[in-house]
């Protein structure tokens, strides 16, 4: 399948949705997926040399974006179109629903609260002055970590 390149006017109404217009870019879902792999690796880089700094709010704001980035990757590797959503437990969720696979679960149950502390991280850096530390960052860090090993084992 071929999806037209982002185009606000979409939203706004003004040609239908999968309406592609002569000299628009097309994207195919693997292209997609890579592209948002190759973001997804390069906000973890990020994250790291921010945590190397001391900005650790910006760190662990580049960890949800890296993690978030990525399962949106395997969804579209999985042949499912992701939902506009900034829930990682949700993205995870449909993973789960999609592959059966109770390591899914298993991950979703034993992160919980780290998941939603990434979740609260997303909102935070927009409109909250939250601050996290060095340990918070780590811990944080090794779960990514440790749902991407799942989730790619998941993938094959």
């Amino acid at each position: 399948m071929l999806w037209p390149r982002f185009d606000p006017k979409h939203i706004l109404g003004l040609n239908m949705p999968g309406e592609v217009e002569a000299g628009e870019l097309v994207v195919t879902r693997r292209e997609e997926a890579e592209r948002l792999l190759e973001r997804s690796e390069g906000f973890f880089e990020t994250a790291k040399m921010q945590a190397g700094r001391g900005f650790y709010d910006l760190a662990v704001f580049s960890l949800e974006q890296s993690l978030q980035l990525y399962l949106k990757s395997c969804l579209l590797r999985l042949g499912v179109d992701y939902p506009r959503t900034h829930s990682v437990r949700r993205l995870l969720e449909i993973i789960r629903d999609v592959t059966g696979r109770g390591d899914v679960e298993e991950i979703l149950s034993r992160y919980a609260v780290e998941l939603g502390s990434l979740e609260d991280a997303y909102i935070a850096s927009r409109y909250v002055a939250r601050a996290y530390t060095a340990g918070e960052f780590e811990r944080l860090e090794k779960t990514v970590g440790e749902v991407r090993d799942v989730v790619g084992r998941v993938l094959g």
